[in-house]
């Protein structure tokens, strides 16, 4: 994989995993407890919905990440990795872990690769 496209995913992981981390907390901690205190349905379902979408879209963009860093299919890193989006806050954390275990090992590779090859004009 070029060190471009690895950018690329990288980049639309990070993006996935912070929107759906905030989505999942404004559900969490603002939309509940107004379901539950306010008896006010609508933000749960306005905004539960949207983070149910945007979750199935970060499973395919971190499962997509994890292919291109190489990680090992159904290893702990990729299940948690995978499962992040469902725990409040916790896509923050991974994203962060999995920047300094996984990405930026790869990111390094790919880029001392892409430099060997010679440029052709």
């Amino acid at each position: 994989m070029s060190a471009d496209t690895l950018r690329l995913v990288v980049r639309a992981y990070r993006t996935m995993a912070y929107v759906t981390g905030t989505m999942l907390c404004i559900l969490v901690f603002i939309c509940i407890p107004l379901q539950i205190w306010a008896h006010n349905d609508k933000p749960v379902d306005i905004v539960g919905t949207t983070h149910g979408i945007l979750y199935i879209i970060y499973i395919v963009v971190a499962f997509t990440m994890t292919r291109a860093v190489r990680m090992k299919i159904t290893s702990p890193a990729e299940v948690i990795v995978l499962a992040a989006g469902t725990i409040p806050i916790l896509t923050f954390v991974v994203e962060r872990w999995v920047t300094r275990t996984h990405i930026n090992p790869a990111l390094a590779k790919a880029a001392a690769t892409s430099s060997e090859q010679p440029v052709l004009h």
